[in-house]
């Protein structure tokens, strides 16, 4: 169990052209470096495009689904005006239906 002092060589000590740094790699490959990050920045853009299409498309659904429960409050407040309309109108005196229609004139 014993060992050298010496460093025994390593694979890529002996073959300097083997051991290109990142930098000096994409130098030499340029242009394929180029065409591979426009390549990730064409998909980048289509995934958040794709977001955002579906985005769209469900602020369409909410905008329909809000419409239509503004269309159902409308009908529902109107129908409550008019029960009460029909109710003051049955009182004798006429002080309630004279309220309600002071109150209710802005609205219709």
């Amino acid at each position: 169990m014993v060992y050298s002092a010496t460093p025994q060589p390593t694979a890529g000590a002996q073959n300097p052209r083997k051991s290109l740094g990142l930098l000096a790699n994409a130098m030499k490959r340029k242009h394929s470096f180029i065409q591979f990050f426009a390549m990730i920045g064409i998909l980048l853009l289509s995934v958040r495009s794709l977001g955002q299409k579906y985005r769209i498309n469900d602020l369409h659904e909410d905008t329909y689904a809000l419409r239509e429960e503004q269309k159902d409050l409308v009908d529902r407040m109107k129908h409550v005006k008019s029960r009460l309309r029909a109710e003051a109108a049955l009182e004798p005196t006429g002080l309630f239906a004279s309220r309600l229609s002071r109150l209710f004139t802005d609205d219709d």
